[in-house]
């Protein structure tokens, strides 16, 4: 089942970060991005932080699920959901904690001499 934009656009209303808290579609579930780091993702309408030893602290008891299958487990977030102070304090932290993703290498442009050797069409 796809997670249905409502249910990210609850998480981005509840979290209290307004736009701070951005998404991305991806396969038909969002993943949720806080200071241009991915936190969280929004799986069958269910919220996954990734788990950090600062978040556990922060939840105590945790409930930890692959968010779909073949992933690592993850922090589910269910009840804690309504408390707005523990879910911004959640996703902040983890934000926080989490490395700046490594950059994306850019673009080589092609160059003549591969143009050239690249086989012509209709010929």
């Amino acid at each position: 089942m796809a997670t249905e934009q409502g249910f990210v656009e609850y998480i981005q209303a509840q979290s209290g970060l307004g736009d701070e808290l951005s998404y991305k579609k991806m396969f038909g579930e969002y993943a949720l991005y806080l200071q241009g780091k991915v936190v969280a993702f929004a799986c069958d309408n269910q919220l996954f932080v990734k788990p950090t030893e600062a978040g556990r602290s922060v939840l105590g008891k945790v409930s930890e699920h692959p968010p779909y299958p073949g992933a690592k487990p993850y922090f589910r977030i269910d009840d804690e959901m309504e408390d707005r102070d523990l879910l911004q304090s959640l996703l902040r932290t983890t934000a926080r904690t989490l490395p700046l993703p490594k950059a994306k290498a850019p673009r080589k442009p092609k160059t003549s001499a591969a143009k050239a050797r690249r086989p012509v069409r209709g010929r």
